[in-house]
């Protein structure tokens, strides 16, 4: 069996929060580079121009993309051939700490939801699944809340069909309007239970690109181009760059349900990712 120390993971962790947090996904920077060449709307050419400048200064000078570096998810897949040496979740929580300290990120994360009091970097969000092998992948996803509050869960019953799905998507995004900071990058999860839903919106958001499924892909795509037709626009000044994708992940469910959660990202869509 392979072993692996918790303070590689550790020192994995927080290299991963630095280039997460100064260097913007090179998919979803080649698709805001994409939407300037069709945007037509003056403004919103010139927010898109602004968006790329400010990414590669971002990456240039080491500098957070966004002053929001958002409460960290970690996803983990672990090999079950590995054994860490020490406690996985610590290992984790100590990384995001050193690598926020040394970014000089901000300290977004509240102990207590109720009582709030005094922020920190941790505890990060931690979803773990084991897998087949002997190695570990690690993927850090630091997401702002402007977006994450956003999210939405509807419990459709089973006849809503495609339409009804559509709609509640649709519906999501034009009540988020300009406040999460588009164009967006849509997370949509099909299926399983209310929680699994969310999950799987959420970590749909990690794909770099269009759903392997075809009828997903054709769902996927017919979504995008009638957000684009909404004219929220880059920042909700308008134009037809409302929207950068859609990603749409699906799951089995109950014969009695169709969950459906949609969770968005602003166009700061950050995340990366190591194997260990």
């Amino acid at each position: 069996m392979r072993k692996l120390s918790a303070d590689r993971v550790s020192r994995a962790v927080a290299s991963l929060c630095l280039r997460a947090n100064f260097e913007l996904r090179q998919d979803v920077l080649r698709k805001i580079k994409e939407g300037l060449k069709r945007e037509k709307n003056k403004t919103a050419r010139g927010i898109l121009e602004a968006v790329i400048r400010n990414a590669d200064i971002a990456k240039k000078e080491r500098l957070a993309i966004c002053q929001d570096t958002g409460l960290p998810q970690v996803f983990l897949e672990v090999g079950q051939d590995l054994k860490i040496t020490g406690d996985l979740d610590s290992a984790v929580n100590k990384g995001i700490e050193a690598g926020y300290r040394a970014g000089f990120l901000r300290r977004s994360v509240v102990r207590d939801p109720l009582s709030r009091g005094k922020t920190g970097y941790t505890p990060a969000i931690i979803h773990t699944r084991l897998v087949k092998g002997s190695r570990l992948k690690v993927t850090v996803l630091p997401k702002g809340f402007g977006c994450e509050n956003k999210t939405r869960l509807k419990m459709f019953k089973p006849t809503a069909g495609l339409d009804g799905i559509k709609g509640f998507v649709i519906e999501s995004v034009k009540l988020a309007g300009p406040d999460a900071c588009p164009p967006y990058v849509v997370g949509v999860g099909i299926g399983g239970t209310a929680d699994y839903a969310c999950l799987l919106a959420k970590k749909v958001l990690l794909r770099k690109g269009p759903s392997p499924k075809g009828s997903v892909l054709k769902l996927e795509r017919d979504l995008l181009k009638k957000l684009n037709k909404l004219n929220i626009g880059p920042m909700g000044l308008g134009g037809r760059t409302t929207a950068l994708a859609v990603n749409i992940e699906t799951y089995p469910t109950h014969i009695a349900g169709l969950p459906v959660a949609v969770n968005i990202s602003c166009h700061a869509l950050r995340s990366a990712s190591v194997t260990l």
